[in-house]
């Protein structure tokens, strides 16, 4: 009988299972299975910054200048980031758990006609063609209507994300082949679903697997009583042990126990996104201290800053680092779990190897000589 994983174990196997060898970004993306995208930078977008440790070679800004040439898309599956292109069958056609009235529905049909004649669009062409005017947005404010109608006509599948201008989503209209509606094709769209998160987020503690399976109401709303037959079925299925009274999940072909998960010597500065940290209950679980996302928190209730990256040597997340920027320099901030930064030499080189790393990342590519 093999022995049981330990929380080292566990430790090593989270850390080890998603820094993978880098790779290209296409099939970087396809091992992750699915990249969180997030709007600031700070330094960089959450997405280029869980890609460059996965990537070959990868700079700032690789995955929007690169995307429309991908087989990837921005889309939904527990919030919002970019995911392989093959994955899309299991969501859509997706049906909304907020069904539009009929003038909405009238609307979007005929922003639609106008994408299609057009190829694709920016939403303030579409904003100028109908003039929607202003809408309450989710946190209380106004946005303009006809951003809030194409972002809503993307999450049904009647647009995709072409590609970005400075930012900005331009939209073309998408394809998506009709839905197997049986219950047997539905409950293998829901089986696949819970598989991709947890491929992407294990070990998993058993309250976070359910955690995650209830977010994938975000990206499947249709699909929810499918995907909780599925959770209690991977429940039965997937690997498992319970420790110090926390059951934890992990795929039955994966052995946390590997030899192969033996840590590096490199220091990492994470998004705080990455699929290491994402999930702040394993984070407590595995580290031993509380880390907390806090750019939406009030500047004099910060503990960590507004964007603190976590600081990874060798299998623990040790701390946290607020990076600036400004004309190719930067200007870090650290903090340390324990209060102070480890003595070792070999730290401080890593720790300077990263900063080299992260300082070529924001440089974006060299540009190309024309002659040649």
């Amino acid at each position: 009988m093999p022995a049981t994983p330990s929380l080292d174990d566990l430790r090593r196997h989270a850390v080890a299972r998603t820094l993978f060898t880098p790779t290209t970004l296409l099939t970087a993306i396809r091992r992750l299975g699915f990249v969180q995208a997030d709007p600031i930078r700070a330094p960089a977008r959450a997405q280029d910054l869980t890609l460059r440790h996965r990537v070959k070679g990868y700079q700032a800004g690789d995955l929007e200048r690169r995307y429309p040439r991908l087989p990837v898309e921005e889309d939904c599956l527990v919030n919002y980031g970019f995911l392989p292109r093959e994955h899309l069958s299991l969501m859509h056609p997706r049906v909304s758990s907020r069904p539009w009235d009929a003038a909405t529905r009238r609307k979007a049909a005929e922003v639609l006609a106008f994408v299609q004649a057009r190829g694709s669009v920016h939403p303030r062409e579409v904003d100028q063609a109908f003039a929607h005017g202003r809408v309450t947005n989710y946190w209380g404010g106004t946005s303009n209507a006809s951003t809030h109608l194409l972002d809503g006509m993307h999450y049904r599948g009647m647009l995709r994300v072409h590609r970005r201008d400075r930012g900005t989503r331009i939209y073309s209209v998408a394809a998506h082949a009709p839905a197997d509606a049986s219950a047997a094709a539905e409950a293998a769209r829901a089986a696949a679903l819970i598989n991709l998160i947890v491929r992407k987020y294990a070990p998993l503690p058993a309250a976070s697997l359910t955690y995650l399976a209830r977010l994938l109401g975000y990206g499947a709303p249709h699909l929810a009583a499918p995907i909780r037959q599925a959770l209690a079925q991977a429940r039965q299925s997937l690997a498992s042990v319970s420790i110090d009274g926390t059951l934890w999940y992990w795929p039955v072909d994966e052995n946390p126990r590997s030899r192969r998960h033996q840590p590096d010597e490199q220091v990492r500065l994470l998004a705080p996104f990455d699929p290491i940290v994402w999930d702040r209950r394993r984070f407590e679980l595995l580290w031993g201290w509380e880390y907390k996302f806090e750019a939406y928190t009030p500047a004099a209730k910060r503990r960590y800053g507004y964007y603190a990256l976590p600081l990874l040597w060798r299998d623990q997340v040790i701390g946290w680092a607020n990076i600036g920027a400004a004309q190719g320099v930067l200007t870090p901030e650290f903090g340390y779990a324990s209060g102070k930064a480890p003595r070792e030499v070999l730290f401080r080189n890593a720790l300077d190897d990263e900063l080299d790393r992260m300082t070529r990342f924001l440089a974006g590519p060299v540009p190309t000589d024309p002659s040649r």
